[in-house]
């Protein structure tokens, strides 16, 4: 169903409700270069962002069109490796789209790269599109407390503060960005644009959920964070039903999403039209199909409740948005892109494209 107005735009029908959540709790607990590398100046060095003391580190050219770089996180005390798509013609200063990868944090296969098209769908777009390659099971937030597995995780300073300034210095940009996730990114997206208001001119959230302080979001990160990541989740936001975790709950915070646009979806977890043994990532494989159907399902069904309340909050807030219900789909990367490819009118538009 749609709205109009100043309200949240649906498109397809809203589904999910407690008893499918818990089912999905349930059965996602059970699965679920080219060139050398080139250093940069030593800290404080005249490539030294000044205000963070963030620096870009390496550079690896791997195309005509791609980059692997290392950007020093004073916050995290290490160098971050990210990769950067570039437009065909940087004759002029563009944008950039910071695309993130969901639970694995770009550190094993399931990447926007290897899984999608975007360097074909970006190939005649002028935009940098950066994504980092760490970050596992991280949610891209600041730990209030380093972990004995995951170590210093300090993502929304390294986001928003020590790594803008660098990639605006060595690419060009015009100073304007946007930024789009998945799944367990698909979250930390709009905590990081209620953080720092404004300066996202737009968000892309694909099948993520949307609380932190209840019990639906909390037990997903216990499974993605706690139980695939084996962090003590604790040390993220603090005691569970604490004030931390209310402070990153997207939810209770939509009011920070005011000024940004945003397009968020997700699909109800019945079998859709990637659910075949031909579609990629299949590859004619009747297992891989049963886990993607399945698993996969039952995983968007959680988001899909989670997204269901973030559109009522939004509409109640008199927020705009475009919400995509879509009818049929699981949690899985064939929709990932056609979300990409939905989204993109409406992200390129807010950056000026």
């Amino acid at each position: 169903m749609s709205t109009s107005g100043e309200g949240v735009r649906m498109t397809s029908a809203m589904r999910g409700g407690a008893r499918v959540l818990a089912a999905a709790i349930a059965v996602s607990a059970v699965t679920l270069s080219v060139g050398p590398a080139t250093a940069a100046p030593a800290p404080g060095g005249p490539e030294t962002t000044a205000a963070t003391g963030a620096y870009l580190a390496t550079t690896t050219t791997n195309s005509d069109r791609k980059v692997t770089i290392g950007v020093y996180s004073p916050a995290m005390g290490r160098t971050i490796p990210l990769e950067v798509i570039l437009p065909a013609d940087r004759s002029q200063s563009r944008p950039t789209l910071y695309l993130l990868n969901g639970a694995g944090g770009g550190e094993d296969s399931a990447t926007w790269q290897r899984k999608t098209d975007i360097l074909d769908f970006f190939r005649d777009k002028n935009v940098n599109v950066v994504t980092p390659l760490e970050g596992a099971f991280s949610y891209y937030t600041d730990w209030i407390k380093d972990d004995p597995t995951l170590g210093r995780q300090k993502w929304q300073t390294f986001l928003t503060e020590e790594l803008p300034p660098v990639i605006d210095r060595e690419f060009g940009t015009n100073r304007v960005q946007s930024i789009a996730a998945i799944s367990m990114t698909a979250t930390s997206v709009l905590n990081l644009a209620i953080a720092k208001p404004g300066f996202y001119k737009s968000v892309g959230s694909y099948s993520g959920c949307a609380e932190t302080s209840t019990w639906a979001g909390q037990n997903a990160i216990q499974i993605v964070t706690g139980g695939r990541g084996g962090a003590d989740i604790t040390n993220m936001w603090g005691p569970l039903d604490g004030p931390g975790w209310v402070a990153n709950d997207p939810v209770v915070n939509a009011e920070g999403l005011r000024g940004t646009e945003l397009y968020i979806t997700t699909a109800s977890g019945l079998p859709g039209p990637h659910e075949n043994l031909n579609a990629p990532g299949i590859n004619g494989s009747p297992a891989a199909l049963a886990n993607q159907a399945v698993v996969g399902g039952v995983i968007e069904a959680v988001t899909n409740h989670c997204t269901a309340n973030l559109a009522r909050r939004l509409a109640d807030l008199r927020i705009p948005a475009t919400v995509d219900f879509k009818p049929a789909g699981t949690h899985s990367w064939g929709y990932w892109q056609d979300d990409l490819h939905n989204s993109w009118p409406l992200i390129a538009r807010s950056m000026g494209i």
